[in-house]
């Protein structure tokens, strides 16, 4: 397993070097590093508000201390149900509290059995080779973004119609920008705490990635992804010490005004509602239509399930139906159309109830671990990894954890994690 990952590394540094030894990336860099002296140093700089702004947030233990605590699923999962007007039925509800109490045990006790010795076993990964992946990712983006608007003839945000006519196989790798922004902003902590730029580079940095993510992602039209690569940047910056408290806050009001927002307008352009709308009704519409789904998911799951992992494995690239196509075929019968079934709906038609705590069980306890090791470590890494699960976690509440990349990027953290706890045995 060295030898592979030792000969990937070698060959996605390689490739990075040669890109930024080019022309065109030398140029680049250059001017993004005048405009970085010149933002660092900047007089206006000085009259952004200082790290002690609405310094009375600070004197809130669980937001000080716990506020990207796996805990905020089941909060976050919670409001996402208090948004619906419709009213849950009795089975459920049953349904939702069993896997609240599965992702309780998996991230709160569970993680007390475990990494409680020396650290010193924890696997280190070199600065180098993260920032070269996280480039390369980004890169290939890029260029899968240009592909997607040549074969559509024309850029989706404009032009809201042709969104539906992207092809996931261009579209999909367009999406890696978010691991990449991931990486690369892990990197750029990792400078940070070894003093090799200030707070201040690092921040310019991040928005800089951000900006990066929301000109490519917003042109596209997705919002999903946009709101994974802001989620992504506030939690590295936040256990980084580059991003305030008052600053996630701040950002979790625009992040949820910028999904109302987008959701608004797109559905004003896609005529499905009127200007007299009011907008968060697009918010209300999308959580009933979720929960009416995850309903009569939970009707045909039943205690035991359905599909018996049959849905999860429909993630796989080949297969006949996509998962959430699957689900349409599953509550409708039309397989033309693609349904999210929320965070627990795939857990519910694979395995019913039981199938939700054991589900929800694990995945409490990977970000359990992954929080866990994140605090004791303070690595850069464990820092970046936990973000990127959390995030796609959070986003699942909805969506549901169900895209093969999103699988991957659990499969590998818990590869890491569990090697950890091997090692740690030992």
């Amino acid at each position: 397993m060295s030898m592979i990952y030792s000969t990937l590394t070698s060959l996605i540094n390689r490739i990075s070097d040669e890109f930024h030894k080019s022309f065109l990336f030398t140029t680049i860099f250059t001017i993004l590093g005048f405009i970085e002296n010149q933002w660092v140093n900047s007089f206006f700089k000085s009259l952004y508000p200082s790290e002690n702004f609405l310094s009375f947030l600070n004197k809130n233990n669980i937001l000080k201390n716990h506020i990207f605590n796996p805990l905020i699923v089941i909060f976050l999962f919670s409001a996402f149900l208090l948004l619906s007007l419709t009213r849950l039925s009795m089975s459920l509800t049953m349904t939702i509290l069993i896997g609240f109490v599965g992702f309780f045990i998996g991230c709160v006790i569970l993680p007390r059995f475990f990494l409680n010795g020396e650290n010193d076993k924890i696997i280190r990964f070199d600065v180098d080779d993260i920032y070269s992946l996280g480039f390369c990712l980004i890169l290939i983006s890029i260029v899968f973004f240009f592909i997607s608007i040549a074969t559509v003839g024309g850029i989706p945000l404009l032009k809201p119609s042709i969104r539906y006519l992207l092809k996931p196989i261009f579209t999909m790798p367009v999406f890696l920008i978010i691991p990449g922004t991931c990486l690369l902003a892990s990197a750029y902590l990792k400078d940070f705490q070894d003093e090799k730029i200030t707070r201040s580079q690092a921040r310019f940095r991040f928005i800089f990635l951000l900006a990066i993510d929301c000109a490519f992602l917003l042109l596209l039209g997705y919002r999903t992804p946009l709101l994974a690569a802001f989620l992504i940047i506030i939690i590295i910056g936040f256990y980084g010490n580059i991003v305030s408290l008052w600053e996630v806050v701040i950002g979790a009001l625009i992040g949820v005004g910028a999904i109302i927002g987008i959701g608004y307008f797109r559905s004003l352009g896609e005529l499905t509602i009127t200007s007299s709308t009011n907008p968060i009704y697009t918010l209300q519409s999308r959580a009933d239509f979720t929960l009416h789904v995850l309903d009569l998911l939970d009707f045909i799951g039943g205690n035991f399930g359905l599909t018996h992992g049959k849905l999860l494995a429909s993630s796989i690239p080949g297969s006949e139906l996509g998962p959430r196509m699957m689900v349409g075929k599953l509550i409708a019968w039309r397989t033309e159309v693609t349904i999210t079934p929320s965070l627990i709906g795939q857990m519910v038609v694979d395995f019913g109830k039981i199938g939700v705590f054991v589900e929800m069980s694990i995945l409490g306890f990977i970000l359990g671990i992954g929080f866990k090791l994140m605090r004791i470590t303070k690595d850069y890494f464990y820092i970046g990894i936990y973000s990127l699960i959390l995030t796609y976690t959070v986003l699942g509440i909805e969506t549901g954890i169900l895209d093969i990349q999103v699988l991957l990027y659990f499969a590998i953290a818990i590869f890491i994690y569990l090697t950890i706890l091997v090692k740690s045995r030992n």
